[in-house]
C-alpha cells in the first residue's frame, strides 16, 4: 500500500495509535481486501466477520467499562479509517454497533441496561441497530411520527423507520419515538411481536452492508425498555455526533485506498511507450489527491485530540463530516479516471468507494445540514425550523 505522507503525519501519532493502525490495517488486508469485490457484487454482508471484529477490539472500542475497549478517540478514528479503506460497509457496521447503538445505551441507559447489553455487544454476541430516520423524516427528525403511548406500566409502540443499518440481523433496536412527554428512546428486542425489519434492495451503494425498513405495529414494551437518560432530540443527536466523528476519519480510508489504486495502476500502465504516471496531467491528479488526503488527516486528528481532551464541539464535527467526505468522494471519482475503462471493473476499488461515499455523504447529516450547522455557528442565526421544546 502506498500511503501519502507528504507532511510526516506518522510523527504526530503516539506509539499506541500507530499500533492500532497497523493491527486494523493487517486485519483489513487479510480478511477484507481478498473478498470485498465478491461481497459487493453479490450484495452480501459478511456476518462471519462479526466475532473477528469483536476480537479485534473495535466494537464500542472508545467506550469505557462494561467490557468495552476504553481506547482513545484518536485510536477509534484511526481504526475507522483503516476499516473504510477496506469498505465503507464494514466501517458502517462498527459505527452502527458502537457509535450509535452501544453509545445510546452507554450515554442514556440505566445501570441495569448497560450491564445487560453492553458486554455482549462488545463481544459481538448481540448486534444492535439505531432507529431514528423515517420514510418521511430524514434531515428533520423532529417531524418523526413513530409514537409510543403509555399502556399501564408499559408502552405500546407504532410507526416506521427507514434506512436502518443492521436491523434485519440485530437482536436489539434503539428506537426513537414521540411520546406525550416528547421524544424518548426505547430498547426494543427485535423478536418482539409486531417488530419487522426488511432489508432494502436493490441498492447501488453500500452493497456489502445491510440497511432496512422497520415497521412496528402495536409493539408492547415493559416500563424498563425506556432509556431513562434520553430526553428530547439532544439524546439521539449526541449519538449521531459520535458516528459523525468516526465518519470524519473513516472517509479518509476510502480516499486513501482510491489514491493507492490509482497510483499503483499509473506506475504500471504503459501508454505511448511510458507509464501514464510520467504524464503531467496524471501527476497533477495524484498530487491533488495526496494533498487533500493530508489535509483531511490533519482535520481528523485535530478533532480527535479535542475529543480526547473533552473539548470537541458539534460544529467542529460538522467541519470534518462536510469537508472530509466531500474531498473523499472527489478523490474516488478522480482516481477512477486514471484507471480509464478498467476503473469500472470490480477488480479496482475507486468506483466502489465512490458509490459507497454517496451514501456516507447522505447519512448522519447531508452536506446541506452540516453547511447550515456551520452557518448558524458563524452567523449566530439558525436556518433550521426548531420545534423541539426540549432542545435539539
Amino acid at each position: 500500500m502506498t500511503v501519502p505522507d507528504l507532511l510526516d503525519f506518522d510523527e504526530l501519532l503516539t506509539e499506541d495509535e500507530r499500533a492500532t493502525r497497523d493491527r486494523v490495517r493487517a486485519f483489513v488486508d487479510t480478511r477484507i481486501r481478498p473478498h470485498i469485490a465478491d461481497w459487493y457484487d453479490r450484495a452480501v454482508f459478511p456476518t462471519e466477520l462479526v466475532p473477528e471484529l469483536a476480537e479485534l477490539g473495535v466494537l464500542g472500542m472508545h467506550l469505557d467499562g462494561y467490557g468495552c475497549g476504553g481506547r482513545s478517540a484518536v485510536e477509534y478514528g484511526i481504526a475507522a479509517m483503516e476499516l473504510e479503506a477496506g469498505d465503507s460497509g464494514l466501517r458502517t457496521f462498527v459505527s452502527v454497533q458502537g457509535s450509535l447503538a452501544m453509545s445510546a445505551i452507554h450515554k442514556h441507559g440505566s445501570e441495569e441496561q448497560k450491564q445487560e447489553w453492553l458486554p455482549r455487544m462488545a463481544r459481538g454476541e448481540v448486534i444492535g441497530c439505531f432507529g431514528l430516520t423515517e420514510p418521511n423524516s430524514g434531515s428533520d427528525p423532529s417531524s418523526m411520527t413513530t409514537f409510543a403511548r403509555r399502556d399501564g406500566d408499559g408502552w405500546v409502540l407504532n410507526g416506521a423507520k427507514r434506512w436502518i443499518g443492521l436491523a434485519s440481523i440485530a437482536q436489539v433496536a434503539i428506537i426513537w419515538a414521540q411520546t406525550d412527554e416528547g421524544v424518548r428512546g426505547f430498547l426494543v428486542p427485535t423478536d418482539t411481536a409486531g417488530f419487522v425489519a426488511t432489508p432494502i434492495a436493490p441498492k447501488l451503494s453500500m452493497r456489502a452492508s445491510i440497511q432496512c425498513d422497520i415497521t412496528m405495529t402495536d409493539v408492547r414494551l415493559p416500563a424498563d425498555a425506556r432509556l431513562p437518560g434520553a430526553r428530547g432530540l439532544r439524546a439521539p443527536f449526541s449519538c449521531l455526533n459520535e458516528a459523525r466523528y468516526g465518519i470524519g476519519w473513516g472517509v479518509i480510508g476510502a480516499a486513501r485506498d482510491s489514491y493507492d489504486a490509482a497510483l499503483t495502476y499509473a506506475r504500471s500502465r504503459i501508454q505511448f511507450n511510458q507509464p501514464i504516471a510520467a504524464f503531467q496531467l496524471t501527476q497533477q491528479k495524484l498530487v491533488d489527491m495526496a494533498v487533500e488526503i493530508e489535509k483531511a488527516q490533519l482535520v481528523a486528528l485535530r478533532l480527535g485530540r479535542l475529543k480526547d481532551a473533552g473539548r470537541l464541539e458539534p460544529h467542529q464535527i460538522s467541519v470534518a463530516k462536510l469537508s472530509n467526505t466531500r474531498a473523499a468522494i472527489a478523490i474516488a471519482r478522480e482516481a477512477r479516471t486514471i484507471l480509464g475503462g478498467n476503473g469500472i471493473s470490480g477488480d479496482h476499488s475507486p468506483l466502489r468507494h465512490a458509490a459507497n461515499l454517496e451514501s456516507v455523504r447522505t447519512y448522519e447529516g447531508t452536506d446541506e445540514v452540516h453547511t447550515l450547522v456551520l452557518g448558524a455557528h458563524i452567523t449566530g442565526f439558525s436556518a433550521f425550523r426548531s420545534t423541539d421544546s426540549e432542545g435539539a
